[in-house]
């Protein structure tokens, strides 16, 4: 999405269960949002992952729907409108203490965690080419 320029991340945490992510829908993916398109390839992604290597854990995720028959994502994201630079800082603090947090305790630092946009701002690390900074545009 980010490639095509219809989305651009802010910042983002994936996490073991779950994952945040901060982005801008730039335009439409054809007669959809960016973050259902987002939603749908990496739901077929993570189909044919499993499919390959564990078949079996498939079966935790199927569901008996008219539209599909297997559901990745959660029905209510819990979306958040990023009105100013001041909400949108404070998303992304909380989004990178996840890591840390005691039943998770993946790191000690949220710069360690490889799977965080956190180091992106605090080391100027580019690890992920497709992210954006927000301070350019808030």
């Amino acid at each position: 999405m980010v490639k095509n320029g219809k989305m651009k991340v802010y910042g983002f945490v994936i996490m073991p269960n779950h994952l945040h992510i901060i982005f801008k829908n730039l335009e439409k993916n054809g007669r959809e949002m960016p973050y259902a398109s987002f939603m749908k390839f990496t739901g077929h992604s993570f189909l044919e992952e499993l499919r390959k290597n564990d078949s079996t854990l498939t079966n935790k995720f199927k569901v008996e729907r008219l539209s599909r028959n297997h559901q990745f994502w959660q029905r209510n994201s819990l979306p958040i409108k990023m009105y100013d630079r001041e909400i949108l800082e404070q998303k992304l603090n909380y989004i990178y203490l996840n890591p840390l947090q005691k039943h998770w305790n993946l790191v000690t630092d949220p710069n360690d965690y490889y799977y965080s946009s956190c180091s992106f701002y605090e080391k100027e690390e580019i690890k992920f080419t497709w992210l954006s900074d927000y301070r350019d545009e808030f």
